[in-house]
């Protein structure tokens, strides 16, 4: 019997996943204070989060923030695009902000950037991707630009109401399911309700960021 933990909130077979609440939270809350200093010094700033394969912490963090462009791993995007969008908020007199996941992949690109071996899984260790677009965007602008990796603290903290409500649900739920011999299964949320679900279902496949999400996000970019 699983309960659906992960910050990434790319299980399909949930609504949501506890952990991804306060993992926005934590990385909204950075990027306030990047928004902040950069205003101070008219620079650009590039804040990368987690998101291996799927962007849902850096669109919802990005939309809560304010971001002039999101990069999520689902939408390759060009570097002149990216371009694009920083130099009309800049025109406007705003600080550019721009929040992109680890995993994005700049459409020049073949994969997501990796130069730190690989991890317990055996997948590349994935970051840096901001490090390597802010001399880019400088580059192509003028427009001085800083890079910051959250990192692990996205990970850590005490968690959201959202989450301690949601995991003591889905915990009390998954001691259901032992009671009712639900083996073989995952507890889900669905709207409002706690459904199980089979692991089939449940690890099938990724819950990636749908193109009409990623539209409703991108009409503010810029």
């Amino acid at each position: 019997i699983h309960v659906p933990k992960t910050v990434d909130n790319d299980l399909d077979a949930t609504d949501y996943t506890f952990g991804f609440d306060t993992a926005v939270q934590i990385a909204t809350e950075a990027i306030d204070r990047l928004r902040t200093t950069g205003e101070s010094h008219h620079r650009c700033m590039i804040a990368e989060v987690m998101g291996r394969h799927v962007g849902w912490i850096a669109l919802h963090a990005g939309m809560a923030a304010g971001a002039h462009a999101i990069l999520i791993p689902e939408q390759k995007v060009s570097l002149e695009q990216i371009t694009e969008w920083v130099q009309e908020a800049h025109d406007r007199g705003r600080a550019p902000l721009i929040v992109v996941a680890e995993g994005f992949v700049p459409d020049h690109m073949d994969s997501p950037h990796s130069e730190r071996g690989l991890d317990t899984f055996g997948r590349p260790r994935l970051g840096g991707i901001a490090d390597q677009l802010a001399p880019e965007i400088e580059a192509r602008t003028g427009i001085e630009t800083r890079a910051t990796t959250l990192g692990h603290i996205q990970r850590g903290g005490v968690p959201s109401a959202f989450d301690r409500v949601l995991a003591t649900r889905l915990g009390m739920a998954a001691i259901d399911s032992v009671v009712e011999g639900y083996w073989g299964t995952m507890v889900a949320l669905k709207g409002t309700d706690i459904e199980h679900v089979g692991f089939e279902k449940a690890l099938g496949q990724l819950k990636t960021v749908p193109q009409n999400r990623y539209d409703e996000a991108a009409v503010l970019f810029g």
